[in-house]
């Protein structure tokens, strides 16, 4: 009588998810799943399958270690766009691995994460925190005692309103509650794509009529104060971990919103203790369990905090690589962790940190300069690997870790209206906040960014 077959024991894999250029701008991700011995897959968008296969092909790169890659077709203006796409993925890539865990490192893919996470019964956000982390409306309706006043314009709506010049009178009256000036944001975009500060009824109408035809648009009160975000790791809906970063952005320079620097953690208590009680009722009311949050907030001269919005997956930028500036500690092992079922910690920071996106002349890019010992700029290019910037001692003097040119030479520089338009970004850190800003101030006039008509 023969044998039984042996049974064919599928290897373990974890799924990372997001657009490419936010994947391979973070490779410890792939670092930490080979370390661990899972193979890595990734779900991206079908915009970047040229892109990703030419980082993948190269050899001994970090990038050569995904096992699979899935691009799945979807406009991000499309609320539910790429769900379909990546649940037929996984639903093919079962039958070759063993899913153990999957993380939204981007925007686009974060909602159908959090779903695969479910079906598979994997740690994650929640089917609630999933959805209405990647919609603004959806967030209006659960925290309005956080949000500002607002107004949601379905499409349908929005056709309406712009063929009568008087608007509808419940449209009209909602906006005339809100006030102008008024900000402008589509409900399902990232990146401060599409959000405009509009100053009157007139400009609002020409601002609806830009975005495409399907899109919900809300209108918003546009709310004083400094920006900040908090980034936060839940594991079985408690906060294990929670620091606010204080921003800035372009919104006093015109009618965007482009962040231009983050700093962690922010210096003052007072504020901290703020941002992160209402983080901590945000979490609960979405009912968020398992992974990182990305909340951003506005904080009124009266002292309230305003939610913007929030995120279920990876903060953007370098915020990744601030944390491990100021805390010693890489976040993504414990992030990883957290999607794994396994106990997960982080430390408080120990340093200040700050990233610093540089505003330039429009033109073409010339040459990017660096007047400063041992330190020369790295030319990364549009979605480019970023290099590790490994961090000090917590008692280090003041340092500028690193420079980054995001473009390559002889792309077109233009005004800032949205992250993708920024070029060149550096890293410091220093014992203290007064220290931290003394270093910026000296690093950007050590720092020169030529461009041409």
């Amino acid at each position: 009588m023969a044998e039984p077959a042996p049974l064919q024991v599928k290897p373990a894999a974890f799924i990372l998810t997001g657009s490419f250029p936010v994947i391979s701008r973070d490779p410890l991700y792939l670092t930490e799943l080979i370390r661990r011995g899972l193979k890595p897959l990734v779900i991206t968008s079908a915009a970047y399958r040229e892109r990703a296969t030419a980082q993948m092909a190269v050899k001994g790169s970090r990038m050569a270690s995904i096992c699979d890659i899935a691009f799945v077709a979807g406009d991000v203006t499309v609320e539910g766009a790429f769900i379909a796409g990546a649940i037929a993925t996984v639903t093919s890539w079962l039958a070759d691995y063993s899913i153990v865990g999957a993380y939204a490192v981007g925007d686009v893919l974060a909602e159908p994460t959090g779903l695969l996470c479910d079906g598979l019964g994997l740690p994650g956000p929640g089917v609630l925190a999933s959805r209405a982390c990647r919609s603004k409306y959806l967030q209006r309706w659960y925290l309005p005692e956080l949000s500002p006043r607002s107004a949601v314009i379905p499409a349908a709506r929005r056709t309406r309103a712009l063929e009568d010049p008087d608007f509808d009178a419940g449209l009209l009256a909602a906006i005339a509650k809100i006030g102008f000036p008024a900000v402008v944001k589509p409900a399902s975009r990232h990146s401060s794509w599409g959000v405009l500060t509009v100053r009157d009824l007139a400009e609002l109408r020409r601002a609806l009529a830009d975005y495409r035809p399907h899109e919900i648009v809300l209108v918003e009160q546009r709310v004083e104060g400094q920006e900040y975000s908090v980034e936060s790791l839940s594991q079985n809906g408690e906060i294990v971990f929670a620091s606010a970063t204080r921003k800035e952005t372009t919104q006093y320079q015109g009618r965007t919103f482009v962040e231009l620097s983050h700093t962690v953690p922010e210096p003052r208590q007072a504020v901290c203790d703020l941002l992160l009680e209402a983080n901590a009722l945000l979490l609960r009311r979405l009912r968020f369990a398992d992974g990182i949050a990305h909340s951003e907030w506005r904080v009124t001269p009266e002292g309230k905090a305003v939610l913007m919005e929030i995120a279920g997956r990876t903060p953007g930028d370098g915020l990744m690589t601030l944390y491990h500036l100021a805390t010693g500690t890489p976040l993504e092992v414990e992030i990883l962790n957290v999607a794994l079922g396994q106990e997960a910690s982080y430390p408080a920071p120990s340093r200040y940190a700050r990233q610093v996106y540089l505003e330039h002349e429009p033109g073409m890019l010339d040459d990017v300069t660096v007047n400063w010992p041992d330190v020369q700029p790295q030319w990364i290019g549009e979605g480019g690997v970023w290099p590790e910037v490994k961090p000090g001692a917590a008692d280090d003097d003041p340092a500028l870790r690193a420079v980054f040119v995001l473009k390559d030479r002889g792309s077109e520089l233009t005004e800032l209206t949205n992250s993708d338009d920024r070029a060149v970004t550096f890293f410091i850190d220093a014992p203290s906040a007064d220290q931290l800003d003394d270093l910026e101030a000296r690093v950007r006039s050590a720092i020169t960014i030529k461009t041409r008509s």
